[in-house]
């Protein structure tokens, strides 16, 4: 399989990863035009399914190094594998909240709000587990990524001129509550794999690529309830059906699958650099993603549009907050 040895390879698929997760989203926005965005989640959730196949049958499966993917998960221990399903029902219970957020809120708020904290959380989380990098610098990063998701806020509420609807607050909070189980998902994914060891892994436990495989499988039982539920019981807005879902076009439904497979190709880039940056430094850049995603939501898609000219400058504020923070997080891993 493909294996990462050098650290500044494994910083470059972060800031890939980083990429992938805070692109996805626009998939949903293209999509909801005409879509609700629990027929669009779906989709997404078969494009991570696909996708894991896909990086498992080839980078999992190619060269000496490692266990094959099949010999992987034939050797695979059920503690293990469950923890990557737990990891993956975690993840979708974090990520559905995520994109309602999205769907109410939009991009440059729920992302900077709901991936922001789960940064800040994760990091923590990861690196108890793990310590690996330098922690004040690590830390020094998640505070200034703090202060960001901090003025992020403030921008909103300016944009808004201090009143915020019933609409928008219900967006922020499931922005909030995604984040805090977003940052746990990653820890559970981790304790299923041998960190120290991606060429000759402990007996029992999983490459990256097998337990991003089982992770999605985890994702794809839980959201037989999660989002059956949500579809009866929407957010926001009327009920659907499953009806509704079959009667998309060919379009809609690709746009849902490619969204999947870009956030799935973010997620195996990550777990595979891992193993030489450490959890902790490679879930935090990954997870600087809400960066990315808030660049989309204020440049491509207007969200701050006819805003007072005092938000511009908090706006500005945030980027370099994040920038910087981001930078701290890759030197600490040095």
């Amino acid at each position: 399989m493909f294996i990462v040895h050098d650290y500044y390879q494994a910083v470059f698929f972060c800031v890939i990863t980083m990429l992938c997760w805070g692109s996805w989203a626009n998939t949903q926005k293209l999509a909801s035009k005409n879509w609700r965005f629990e027929l669009f989640y779906w989709d997404y959730v078969l494009g991570i399914l696909i996708f894991s196949l896909l990086s498992a049958f080839t980078l999992g499966s190619m060269g000496q190094e490692g266990r094959s993917f099949i010999a992987d998960l034939q050797q695979a221990e059920w503690s293990n594998i469950g923890s990557a399903i737990l990891g993956g029902i975690v993840f979708n219970a974090g990520n559905i909240l995520l994109s309602a957020a999205i769907a109410i809120a939009g991009m440059s708020v729920a992302f900077p709000v709901g991936v922001g904290i789960a940064l800040v959380l994760g990091v923590i989380i990861n690196y108890i587990n793990t310590p690996k990098g330098d922690p004040t610098l690590l830390f020094i990063g998640v505070g200034l990524v703090t202060l960001a998701i901090l003025v992020n806020a403030w921008a909103y509420k300016l944009k808004n001129k201090g009143k915020i609807d019933k609409a928008n607050t219900k967006g922020i909070v499931l922005a909030v509550l995604a984040g805090v189980l977003m940052a746990f998902f990653y820890r559970f994914i981790a304790a299923s794999m041998d960190l120290e060891n991606f060429v000759s892994p402990e007996v029992g436990k999983m490459t990256p690529y097998t337990a991003v495989f089982i992770f999605s499988v985890g994702i794809l039982l839980s959201n037989l309830l999660f989002n059956s539920i949500l579809i009866k019981k929407p957010f926001v807005g009327e009920p659907t059906s499953y009806a509704a879902y079959f009667k998309g076009s060919f379009r809609t439904h690709l746009t849902g699958i490619l969204g999947g497979m870009i956030w799935g190709l973010g997620n195996s880039l990550n777990l595979i650099a891992a193993g030489k940056a450490g959890p902790a430094i490679s879930y935090g850049l990954g997870q600087g993603a809400t960066l990315v995603a808030a660049l989309w939501g204020v440049f491509i898609w207007k969200e701050f549009k006819g805003s007072p000219v005092n938000v511009n400058g908090k706006l500005a504020m945030m980027f370099v907050l994040f920038v910087v923070g981001l930078a701290l997080i890759i030197v600490a891993g040095e």
